[in-house]
């Protein structure tokens, strides 16, 4: 059996409902939300989103709040550079 969703990813449960731009939009969400992500601790790619804003490494246990899409929204990674702790 081949694979029937390859360009509509994620969203192809959606079928030609919703309109391909909001199908579009919710599919780049949906896969930067299920990649795994760069650990703050032990700087591996192990972490995976538990829930809306929820997030946990696999490798070292870490489990911390972030974004609801991604562990680091981009409000942090904007101030991260210009912050100098004391």
């Amino acid at each position: 059996m081949t694979k029937r969703t390859k360009k509509v990813g994620v969203t192809g449960r959606f079928g030609a409902r919703y309109g391909s731009t909001i199908r579009k939009r919710v599919k780049a969400v949906e896969e930067k939300s299920r990649s795994l992500h760069k650990c703050p601790r032990c700087q591996s790619i192990k972490v995976k989103r538990i829930a809306v804003g929820i997030w946990y490494c696999r490798k070292c246990g870490l489990k911390f709040a972030g974004g609801a899409y991604e562990p680091e929204t981009r409000l942090v990674r904007m101030v991260r550079p210009t912050h100098t702790s004391s």
